[in-house]
C-alpha cells in the first residue's frame, strides 16, 4: 500500500489572495490562484481558479481547468473544463469535456475536441488497438 500512497503524491501551489503575479507560469502538478495573475500560463497539470480569484491570460494551457472566479482569455483544456456558479468567462474555449453551472456569465465560443486513445496504431496489435477504440467510444458521451 506504501506504494500507493507514493502514486497518489501531487504537488499542490497556491497562490494566495495577497499574491498579485505578472508573467509565464508552467507547471505539471496542481495550482490554485487565489489572488490576480495576469500572463500565460502553459501546463500539463490541473488548474483551479478560486472564487474570487482575477485571471487575465493569453491563454491558459492545462490538462483541466476549474473556474470559480474570473478570467478574461482563452482556455485550452486536454481533459475537461468546469465552470462554477457565480463565476465569469470571457474568452474561447477549447477542451474534451465542459461542464457550466447555472449562474455563469460566458462570453466566447466553445470548441470540443476528441480525445484519442493513447496507442499508436501501426505498432499495435489488431487486438489491442480495437480494445483501445472501445474504451475510447465509451468515455464519449
Amino acid at each position: 500500500m506504501s506504494e500507493d500512497k507514493e502514486i497518489d503524491k501531487v504537488n499542490v501551489t497556491v497562490f494566495g489572495t495577497e499574491t498579485e503575479f505578472d508573467g509565464e507560469i508552467e507547471f505539471t502538478d496542481k495550482l490554485i490562484i487565489t489572488g490576480k495573475f495576469t500572463g500565460k500560463i502553459q501546463a500539463t497539470g490541473d488548474l483551479e481558479i478560486a472564487k474570487n480569484a482575477v485571471c487575465k491570460v493569453d491563454t491558459i494551457a492545462a490538462r483541466s481547468v476549474v473556474i470559480s472566479g474570473s478570467v478574461e482569455g482563452n482556455i485550452e483544456a486536454s481533459e475537461r473544463v468546469e465552470i462554477c456558479s457565480g463565476s465569469t468567462v470571457i474568452g474561447d474555449i477549447t477542451t474534451a469535456r465542459i461542464r457550466i453551472a447555472n449562474n455563469v456569465n460566458f462570453e466566447g465560443q466553445v470548441t470540443m475536441i476528441d480525445k484519442e486513445p493513447d496507442i499508436d496504431l501501426f505498432s499495435a496489435a489488431s487486438s489491442e488497438y480495437k480494445k483501445a477504440m472501445t474504451l475510447h467510444s465509451d468515455t464519449i458521451q
